[in-house]
This record gives C-alpha cells, structure tokens and sequence, in this order.
C-alpha cells in the first residue's frame, strides 16, 4: 500500500482538503472562462475544459470518496475529515461551480457569439426552411442509428454508457403490440456529432449551429408512431472509471486489463446530469435507475455534455477570436539534418517546450532507429496517443536490427488501449517490451540510447519532465534534457535495468528515485536550507509543480518556514500545504499560474550555501508519485543551463502579475493584477523570446 504518514506533526487544521482543493483549481479554470481579457472561443474552450475536469473528478475522485462510505471506512485524510464530510462540501461546491458554468454559458458566451454571427439555434426559433433542413437530417443521419428502447417489464432500464448522452421519453398511448410503458430511453451513439452545422444561407449568419439534442427533442415523436411523447429530456451518468485491477494477483497485466477495459464504461453511478426541464417524476426514477440521490443530481440549463463544444472553436474560422498562432522556436544547431549525437557530445541540450520545438527529440529517436553506429535504444512509454511518430521509430529501429527496449506502462490512466496496442506492434517487430515493475507506475520520462564509436560504447540521454506526446508536447510547459554526461547517463543506464530485470537498487551518483531516493532527498534538501537559516544564512527554496499534497514534505516545508527559509511554491493544482499562517508558515508562498499553456514542469531548486541545486522531475509532491510509481529527479549540472531554468522556469513565473493566483491560509486564491505595476505574463513573456519570432539563440 502507498506508505501513508498518518501522523503529520502538526494538527489537521494545518492542511487543506484534497478534493477541495482540485475543485477550486477547476474555480481558476472557470475564470479564464470569464476573463474579458482572452479571445471569446478560447474562452468558450476554457470552459469546455472545467467540463472535461470535472468528468475526471468525478470518475476517480468522487467515486472514492463514494467507495469509501460504502465501505464505512473510518479513515480521515490529513486535514481531519471523513469521507462523508469531504463528500458534502464537495456536493456543494460542484453544484455552485456548474451553476456558474451554466449562467456563463447562456449570459455572456452565447450572446457574444451571437453578436460576431455565430449562432446556435433554439428550437423555438426555427423557421420553416430550416426546420425542414433538419427534419431531413434527422431522417437522413439519426433515425438509422437510433435505438428506442420502450421500457416494460421484458425491457428493463438498459446500460448506459459511462457520459453517453441519452434521452429519457415520457410516452401516453398504445404501441402497435398494445403496451403502454408511459416511457423510453434514447441513447445518442457516439457516432452522432453533438453540433451541427447549417448551410450559412439558410442559418442566416456565417456560422448557425443546432445541438443534436434540439433535434432529437424536436423529432423525437417520429421515433413512437401513434404515440403521444409528453417529454423528452436529456441526460448523462458519470461512472467510477478507476480500474479494478488487483495487480499483486495478475500474471499477466495485459490480458487482466483488456478484460477490463470495457468495464469502465459501467463501474458504479457517481453522478447524474438532466436538463432542467426534466420532470420531478422522471428525475426520481433515473436517480432509482442510477442508485443516486439527490446530492448526485445536477440540473443544468443546456446540453448536458459542454465538453462536445470544444470542436467549435477549430470550425470556426475567425482568427481574431483565438489566441494568436504560436511556432516554437528551435534552438541553433538542432535544425533538422544536423547530427544530433554531435550537437550532444558538445554540450548538455535543454528543450523548454511548448516555447520551444519538440522536434529534435522526435529527430533523436528518427536518428537513432537509422544510425548503423547505434546499438540499443531503451525507452519509456507513458502517455503516447494512438498515432505516435516516436513509437513508429522504435518499432523502425526494431526492424533494423537494434536492441530496442520498451517500458510501457500499462496503466497510464485513460491511454491503456493506446499504450496496449503499441506494445504489440512493438513486440510483433522482435523489441522487449516490459510493462514495468508491478505494483509500481513507471511515470519517469526517459530514453537512453547506446552508440559504438571510437574508443567503445557511448550512452546519450534524453530526461523530460512531460510525457513523450508530441501533441501535448504543444500545449504543456515542459524541459527536456538531452545529455552525454558519463555519469548521468550511468545513471539512467541502472534505472532500465532495475525495470527490466531484477537486483537491488543500486547508488545513483545524481538522479533521484522513486520509490527510494526521491522522497527522501527531498526532505533532507528542505532540511539543509533550515539549518543553513538557522545559522544566519541565506536560505531558499523554490519549487514548481502540480500538486503538493505528501505531508512529510509539508511537515519539513513549515519547519524550514519556521526557521526563516523563504520559500516559493509555484503549484498549478491542489495544494494541501496552508501558507502565510502566523508562527507556522510565514514565509512560504503559495502561487498557481493558469494561462493559455498547462503549466506541467516540475523544478526543485535549493540555494544550498550559493551552488544553487536545480532538479527537473517526472514527479509531483505526492504520495503516490514519491512510494507507487517509478519517477525521476535529475540535476542541470551546466552552469548556463542551470540558470536559463531558474530564469525560464521559476523567475518569469514568479514575476507574473497577469496569469498568477496567490493563496492565502484559508486555500482562497486571489488573482493577482496589479494596476500599478509594470505587467507581467510569464507565459507570454516565454514565447517571445523562445519562439520562432524571437531572434535564433
């Protein structure tokens, strides 16, 4: 099991609530929805992605907290509270945050949209030609691929996709068989677009858009001949998603995990969505269906699935309403067709993405998987997407004799089915492929590759703090490390072979591991700069991350607080840590940055008597990355690298007064805009000097 510090030092009222917590990073999300300063179908996308967020929350969240009432379980998270507390303030503050969403959506989004000529169009408002444009579609495109289920006695509720989009129908009549079942499901296949585009001559404005589910309510009596349809309401259940494997008793995890797969879709109810028209009598019997209750409903006013609308923003093309195009910049020397095993053997390489391509690691592996001097190449996978450039050229250099070596972690949650099927085209062209150590992620980016010159074998690196996606590599702030030191590259060397072999952990002369090292360098690292302060001497710590939630290292954080160590946390997400508290943690501050790219890199840095440490790392300040998975912390031991980091990652960060929230000690974050001083957005500040328009350097 996670190794649990149930103890922490300090009293529960010290931490923050988890769930909390991620609901209010969602709160953050929501106001770049709201932020007048960001282009209108950004901010439409903005909040299609609190949608996304809080799908997820509830699939493995949500439906914890619910397993464990189940259970009765007793167990109280670190800042005191049981399951059944945390649960209701949860309820409530997902209610009050879709409430929001919603009244934004109708109030300000759409009427903007509207204003610039792009219009979804409500039932009501239809005219004949168009009203007869969608009956045809509805005739054409649905009623083939609809399935009415009327339900009676041999028809029972039927199975409903985890977030499918259904119609529950409230019938009066006879059927052709002489039944009256008063009801009927509808469920919408996947294969159905959730918006459709009319022709611009008859919507009347450039763009007209109707939802699938005006459609469907509009023709839905088409479906039940001779019937009377009293309503037609739409709705969507969230199920627990988190996968049930029990790998201490699988032999083989892959078998286990495609049986598994499709189950996700019907793991228990943790939350029902209906249109605010459903009637109360409907309402209680899907509640019943579901064995919800009224704490998991939630009535909006709209489509009950806004993540669909993410599309919209790539169909329309009005450029003027987006963020401006960005082109990463490609550092010098590493343009395509030079040797980058040269440009290695030279220097250490650091890549700051998305500001910068994520080119050359896709030209390393492309080199590599060609190169008749390379040997080996071992690599691994995390998240890679179903179509993966970096995957082709592994399964390439497979095919051309070298030893390839995959670590595919199977359980990278919501890309099993990639990552499965990766792993068999990789196995089918002769590579090994490990699926890690059991009971243990591997979540540690790294790719080492192993090359004959003169004088023997020589090993070159590439350590990343994100996965090896280049599409996310687009959107996420990420480091990468590209390197030919001996040492590190030793290093990396001993990390692959403890995953796919067997031994003991052996010394790493710079990396930090987990589960052995990580957690504990940590710690003794913040206990350094206390003793450093407790001598009178300057002391520092700075970290970025996503979460910070692991109580050892909170404990260690308020001690070195206490002992005059000025601390900065940059953390996107949740943070259970409480600043600022009188006499406890004065002197850390709490800041979170949400802007146009997801803030992903995670960067320790220590001042450590003026060598000032600098650590990149796969892993967050949480249980589960420091004792269940296998992460990596690596050192940027060139001088100039060292600092473009804490210039590039840290400073620019902390000086932004336009996309930087600041907690205070109660976990309320404040943004922080200031009118008077010069205006800072780290974010962009980063793309213009690393992008393709700033100078090449």
């Amino acid at each position: 099991m996670a190794h649990t510090h149930l103890n922490p030092r300090f009293p529960a009222e010290n931490y923050l609530n988890r769930e909390l917590g991620l609901l209010a990073f969602n709160r953050r999300v929501l106001a770049q929805a709201e932020d007048e300063h960001i282009p209108l179908l950004e901010r439409l996308r903005f909040l299609c992605i609190v949608s996304s967020n809080l799908d997820e929350f509830f699939e493995i969240r949500v439906s914890g907290l619910k397993e464990q009432i189940r259970a009765r379980t007793s167990v109280v998270t670190t800042d005191g509270k049981t399951a059944h507390e945390t649960f209701r303030l949860v309820a409530a503050e997902a209610h009050a945050i879709v409430t929001e969403q919603y009244e934004h959506l109708n109030n300000v989004i759409l009427p903007a949209l509207d204003e610039k000529g792009i219009r979804f169009l409500r039932r009501v408002t239809w005219n004949d030609a168009q009203r007869e444009w969608i009956r045809n579609y509805f005739m054409r495109e649905m009623v083939p691929v609809l399935t009415p289920i009327g339900l009676d006695p041999s028809h029972p509720f039927p199975r409903v996709l985890n977030k499918s989009l259904n119609f529950a129908v409230e019938l009066d009549g006879k059927d052709a068989f002489g039944r009256s079942s008063g009801a009927a499901i509808v469920q919408a296949p996947r294969v159905l677009p959730r918006v459709i585009q009319l022709p611009e001559e008859l919507a009347g404005c450039e763009y007209g858009f109707v939802f699938l589910s005006s459609i469907l309510h509009e023709f839905v009596g088409e479906l039940f001949t001779g019937m009377t349809v009293l309503g037609c309401y739409q709705f969507r259940a969230t199920r627990n998603s988190d996968l049930f494997v029990d790998e201490e008793e699988v032999t083989n995890l892959r078998t286990k995990l495609q049986g598994e797969l499709p189950q996700r879709h019907f793991g228990n109810a943790v939350r029902l969505e209906v249109a605010d028209n459903c009637s109360p009598a409907m309402t209680e019997f899907l509640l019943e269906q579901f064995g919800l209750t009224s704490a998991d409903l939630y009535r909006v006013h709209g489509p009950v699935n806004l993540v669909r609308l993410m599309q919209i923003p790539d169909w329309v093309d009005r450029p003027e309403m987006k963020f401006r195009p960005f082109v990463p910049g490609t550092p010098k020397g590493l343009s395509k067709g030079s040797n980058i095993f040269e440009n290695i053997r030279k220097s250490d390489i650091l890549l700051h993405h998305p500001y910068q391509s994520f080119t050359p690691v896709i030209e390393l592996l492309n080199q590599a998987a060609s190169d008749p001097q390379v040997v080996a190449i071992k690599m691994t996978v995390y998240r890679t997407g179903t179509d993966s450039v970096l995957m082709e050229s592994l399964i390439r250099a497979a095919q051309n004799g070298k030893e390839v070596t995959v670590v595919v972690e199977l359980m990278a949650r919501f890309d099993e089915e990639a990552n499965i099927s990766w792993a068999t085209k990789l196995e089918q062209v002769g590579a090994h492929v490990v699926y890690g150590v059991v009971g243990y992620k591997t979540h540690a980016k790294a790719l080492l590759i192993v090359r004959r010159e003169e004088g023997g074998l020589k090993r070159y690196a590439h350590l990343g703090t994100g996965n090896y996606h280049p599409r996310t590599a687009r959107l996420y702030t990420d480091f990468g490390l590209m390197t030919a030191n001996e040492e590190v590259t030793h290093d990396v060397s001993e990390v692959f072979k403890q995953l796919t072999g067997l031994g003991k952990a052996r010394t790493l002369k710079h990396l930090w591991q987990a589960p052995f090292t990580l957690q504990p360098n940590i710690v003794l690292a913040i206990k350094a700069e206390a003793e450093s302060a407790r001598a009178g001497q300057k002391a520092r710590i700075v970290a970025k991350m996503n979460s910070l939630v692991e109580p050892e290292v909170i404990d260690a954080l308020y001690e070195a607080s206490q002992a005059g160590v000025e601390i900065n946390l940059i953390v996107r997400g949740v943070c259970t840590l409480r600043p600022g508290v009188p006499g406890m943690s004065d002197k850390i501050r709490v800041r979170s940055i949400i802007g146009r790219f997801l803030e992903h890199h995670r960067i320790f840095y220590f001042y450590a008597g003026g060598k000032e440490n600098v650590y990149l790392s796969s892993a967050d300040w949480m249980d589960r990355n420091f004792f269940k998975r296998i992460e990596l912390a690596f050192p940027i031991l060139d001088p100039k690298l060292k600092k473009r980091v804490i210039t590039e990652g840290l400073k620019f960060y902390l000086a932004d007064n336009q996309q930087g929230w600041e907690m205070n000690n109660h976990g309320i974050y404040q943004r922080r805009r200031s009118a008077r001083a010069k205006p800072h957005n780290g974010q962009g500040e980063l793309m213009m000097t690393l992008g393709s328009a700033a100078v090449d350097h």
